[in-house]
């Protein structure tokens, strides 16, 4: 009951469990497929793409965690924190597809998967062109951008309402941390979509590994916050 925000126990409502159902929702979409294969052919088709699935559903599975610590901590059901929740499952529900082939691509470009989608009448093409290839980036941004956002606004508006909720020193600050946790997370998307938009195919290996940044972020935040949880006590 010492720890932060231990005092604070709200059930869950169902808001948060409406949530929890479309996330569910979300990782069913990432399947690698519906049907049991058939074949042992099928069944290793199907086991190559299990580490894109991995990658999108630790993605996934960090999202509902922000979201899930956000409500254990706060537990507002107020209209802002419902309209915001509603603007995150829309983008989570949305980019499903885009993320899960996005994935998919980089684990075909690093395992030396092909990267040619064969047709059942015999024809072929690229699964993606080169010059497609930023507009990619920006999608995923996008995404990026409107998630963390998102988060953000909702922890700033628990910090507004900080008396009302009757938060320590301690619990304010790390309020606040989260704020500039989720805007910095936000703003390396702008950084990657605006790499990606001004250097072209060329620069979007950079755009994509811009994203490293986010744990230099984290890092440096998390000293902060050391450093100020020695100064409250």
């Amino acid at each position: 009951m010492n720890k932060p925000f231990a005092q604070h126990r709200y059930e869950i409502s169902r808001i948060e469990a409406f949530s929890d159902a479309v996330f569910a929702f979300a990782v069913t979409l990432l399947v690698v497929s519906l049907e049991v294969p058939k074949t042992f052919n099928e069944l290793m088709a199907a086991m190559r793409g299990f580490l894109a699935f991995a990658i999108c559903f630790i993605l996934l599975f960090q999202v509902w965690w922000r979201h899930h610590t956000f409500f254990r901590r706060y537990g507002l059901e107020d209209a802002f924190t419902i309209a915001m929740t509603g603007c995150l499952l829309f983008v989570v529900l949305f980019y499903v597809y885009p993320l899960k082939f996005l994935f998919t691509i980089v684990v075909k470009q690093f395992t030396g998967g092909e990267l040619i989608l064969h047709r059942p009448d015999g024809t072929s093409e690229p699964i993606m062109a080169d010059a497609q290839a930023p507009r990619l980036m920006q999608v995923y941004g996008l995404a990026v951008i409107a998630v963390f956002a998102v988060f953000a606004l909702l922890y700033l508006h628990a910090y507004r309402k900080r008396g009302e909720l009757k938060l320590t020193p301690l619990e304010a600050f790390l309020t606040k941390e989260s704020v500039l946790s989720n805007l910095g997370i936000a703003l390396i998307g702008v950084l990657s979509i605006s790499i990606a938009t001004v250097g072209g195919p060329r620069w979007v290996p950079i755009s994509g590994f811009s994203y490293a940044l986010i744990g230099f972020w984290e890092w440096g935040l998390g000293t902060w916050e050391r450093r100020q949880r020695h100064r409250l006590g």
